[in-house]
């Protein structure tokens, strides 16, 4: 069984409450409840963490290093900011492929640069919740 760990970073516990123009209206636990079922049945187990904080989210990277066969990660604004979470991304064995929710491109041009990019396998974006999925997706094919 292949084993996935979803992690998401800052503000992201707040989906389908915070600025649904942008993020949507569905709340990321009932998303997640539908992509378990749907990739368990293909064998593929997904694990979830979430946490405001960046060391708690670096913390997680690392615990998942060897432990699971890949990480999909959303770090929210800590994308932007946080040289910490890419080192801790460069340091891992673990392929990571960075989502978000909304096309980071098309925001805030402070939101266009990613510190992470360089050190994942790939980033996938502006697909709405569908992201966590084309994430998981990317390690099955």
């Amino acid at each position: 069984m292949m084993k996935i760990l979803i992690v998401n970073g800052p503000n992201l516990n707040l989906l389908g409450k915070r600025e649904p123009a942008i993020y949507g209206n569905g709340s990321f636990e009932d998303y997640l409840e539908t992509l378990r079922r749907d990739v368990g049945a293909r064998g593929v187990e997904l694990g979830y963490f979430q946490s405001n904080v960046e060391g708690e989210l670096i913390d997680a990277i690392q615990q998942a290093d060897g432990l699971y066969d890949g990480i999909v990660l959303n770090a929210g604004g800590y994308t932007h900011t946080s040289v910490a979470i890419a080192d801790a991304v460069g340091a891992v064995e673990t392929p990571v492929v960075e989502v978000h929710v909304s096309s980071i491109l098309a925001r805030e041009e402070f939101r266009h640069v990613s510190l992470l990019a360089p050190k994942c396998a790939g980033s996938i974006m502006g697909f709405g919740l569908k992201s966590y999925r084309l994430g998981v997706e990317s390690f099955l094919i």
